[in-house]
């Protein structure tokens, strides 16, 4: 799951360094799918529940689940990349939202937080520990900036099958939920709106969107418990490298 989770980790570090107005969102899929491909893996997203591409691109309004489309980005767009791979038989699954460009203010610390909430709740994520003390710890962060965590998706549990239990929810009460116990593999998402929390689905079967129309953001991390705490197999490091860290 380590070889995973690296090589969707380096996915998105080649894809950071093509982001930029101009470029669209299939395009980005195109690059994804044939890196992944050399690389020995087989694209994680395509194909499963009949999803029709490599990534999950989804732009401004867009939570997650979005289709690839021909539109080109536009200067102070977001883009949440989200990418998973099959390597060896095991999944690896991760998601950074990108800027386009030069992004608002506003904008700009949506995405802050929302990364920052990703690093809070794995700390809560060690052996004895419940899902709920991740769930609540992102909630806390995100809600006192005002922004709405999103209820109808979630993180899951990660291995020989995309989705496994237990359910992650980025909203939760501390002490709640499934005991963390060694060797458990989860998929931590928070996916957080500027606005209201209220999504709907397009008529694509696929697209979320908020129900405000204004942005959200999604960041995602891999995460096993070894020796009793998290153990982070996906990296932003090679995102890190394209964009600064100050930047998101």
């Amino acid at each position: 799951m380590r070889q995973s989770a690296l090589l969707v980790s380096q996915t998105l570090g080649m894809l950071a360094a093509e982001i930029k107005p101009g470029i669209s969102p299939l395009y980005l899929d195109k690059l994804a799918e044939s890196f992944i491909r050399d690389h020995g893996a087989i694209p994680g997203f395509l194909g499963l529940y009949d999803f029709p591409n490599t990534l999950c691109t989804s732009v401004n309004e867009q939570v997650v689940h979005g289709i690839p489309s021909d539109r080109p980005l536009e200067e102070g767009d977001v883009i949440s990349v989200d990418c998973g791979v099959i390597k060896n038989g095991f999944y690896g699954d991760q998601a950074f939202t990108f800027p386009v460009g030069v992004i608002s203010p506003d904008v700009f610390k949506l995405l802050k937080i929302t990364r920052e909430s990703l690093s809070l709740g794995i700390e809560k994520a060690k052996t004895g520990n419940r899902i709920g003390d991740i769930s609540f710890a992102i909630q806390y962060h995100t809600e006192k900036h005002g922004y709405g965590v999103v209820r109808e998706l979630v993180g899951h549990g990660l291995g020989r099958e995309m989705h496994e239990p237990p359910e992650v929810p980025n909203y939760g009460k501390r002490g709640k939920g499934p005991v963390i116990r060694e060797g458990l593999v989860i998929a931590i998402e928070p996916m957080i709106n500027m606005g209201t929390k209220k999504v709907k689905q397009l008529s694509d079967g696929w697209t979320i969107v908020t129900l405000d129309g204004r942005p959200s953001a999604h960041f995602e991390h891999t995460v096993a418990i070894v020796d009793g705490k998290a153990d982070v197999l996906t990296t932003f490091e090679f995102v890190d490298k394209v964009i600064e860290p100050s930047k998101v």
